[in-house]
């Protein structure tokens, strides 16, 4: 009789094939995510209601079974330790959901690195170590769609203000993704759901927690934004996530979450201690240049005179034009980002047309690239 399978083999598997996920639904066997594409290994049979429920059981921390019942959704993570003999390796870590869907549980997946990766590893460019570096107080923002790697970005961040601060770094993530060990900061990590209950009463006395550094996992609401703006008004340097496609719309987003009569409240909060935006969209590679088979496009906004402007009278729409011409400064735009990316034929034309806010733009860029490169290839051969 086959020996049944168990998550030690499918989480095992993840890290063999190197697979960023792992999506367990009924009637379908384990699905991999591999280089960006879905893929079904051979030989895994189609998976039961009940092959489902007794291998997530294996993950799903003592006394939360019951919320996937009640609420129909659960986040938590957990570990799976490697198998290559050395016992000092760090255990692989994993964000999970698990969910209802059509009356059964289905779960992703997320494999998180045991290791935080640098900048140039995720190919971010020079300005976020200048962010990481430079501020010391106020808010920073990571945006981007589901899935475009803020959570690594947020690391990768985090991780340098450990390497090179001695300050108190208090984070609250839903769940904890990457863990950080401390180096010169000394590291609190609160994980929602096992630590405490919800972001509010995570942020209610967070203040009183000597903390120097604030990371909020997801700016999701009212209240989570209001602590964040708070504290970063407090001399605090604040670090958060949001789920927004790009800096024009990251205001409007943030101002959705609070009453008419707030608005303008807000928005002069947002100008007093907003110090930076860093967006970003992964874009399928040329695995050649990133093995990995992903790399990041990315804008950056810095905020000055003009932009805490722009954000007190809700004129958000102008802000791409700062950013384009704010380039000595660090700031950059997608449409730069991805001329980059083709130049370094890392992406290709198609696909960064794809991705394009302006397509005019970037094929405009990308002629100007043509012409430099036809006429260095013309003085090379003259000699």
């Amino acid at each position: 009789m086959a020996k049944p399978l168990t998550m030690h083999d499918l989480l095992r598997n993840m890290r063999v094939t190197s697979a960023s996920d792992l999506h367990l639904k009924v009637g379908m066997p384990p699905i991999f995510r591999i280089k960006g594409e879905l893929r079904m290994p051979q030989g895994m049979s189609a998976l039961s209601a009940d092959d489902t429920k007794r291998l997530l059981r294996e993950i799903i921390p003592d006394g939360m079974e019951q919320r996937v019942e009640e609420s129909g959704d659960l986040d938590f993570s957990t570990f799976h330790k490697t198998e290559d003999g050395n016992p000092d390796a760090r255990p692989d870590r994993f964000r999970c959901n698990v969910f209802r869907a059509g009356g059964n549980w289905h779960s992703a997946i997320r494999r998180v690195q045991p290791t935080i990766p640098d900048f140039e590893d995720l190919g971010l460019p020079a300005v976020y170590r200048k962010v990481a570096d430079e501020t010391n107080e106020g808010l920073v923002l990571v945006i981007g769609v589901t899935g475009c790697g803020k959570s690594t970005t947020l690391a990768c961040l985090l991780e340098r203000v450990n390497q090179t601060r001695g300050v108190h770094i208090i984070t609250v993530e839903d769940p904890i993704e990457y863990q950080i060990y401390p180096k010169m900061s000394v590291i609190s990590q609160r994980e929602i759901g096992i630590d405490v209950p919800n972001y509010g009463s995570a942020l209610k006395f967070i203040v009183r927690q000597d903390p120097d550094v604030i990371f909020i996992g997801e700016l999701r609401d009212h209240d989570t934004v209001l602590a964040a703006v708070q504290a970063a008004e407090t001399g605090h340097l604040v670090f958060g996530s949001l789920h927004a496609p790009d800096t024009a719309q990251c205001f409007g987003r943030i101002v959705e979450f609070f009453p008419q009569n707030e608005h303008a409240f807000i928005r002069s909060a947002l100008a007093n201690s907003m110090k930076a935006i860093l967006a970003q969209r992964l874009l399928p590679a040329n695995v050649e240049k990133v093995p990995a088979g992903v790399a990041p496009a990315t804008e950056v906004l810095l905020t000055n005179g003009s932009v805490r402007e722009k954000i007190r009278e809700a004129e958000d729409n102008d802000l791409p034009a700062i950013i384009n011409s704010s380039r000595q400064s660090g700031m950059r735009s997608f449409t730069h980002s991805l001329a980059e990316l083709v130049e370094a034929e890392i992406v290709n034309m198609q696909t960064a047309l794809e991705f394009a806010p302006n397509r005019e733009a970037l094929q405009s860029l990308l002629k100007g690239v043509e012409v430099r490169t036809s006429m260095l290839v013309g003085k090379i051969r003259g000699g």
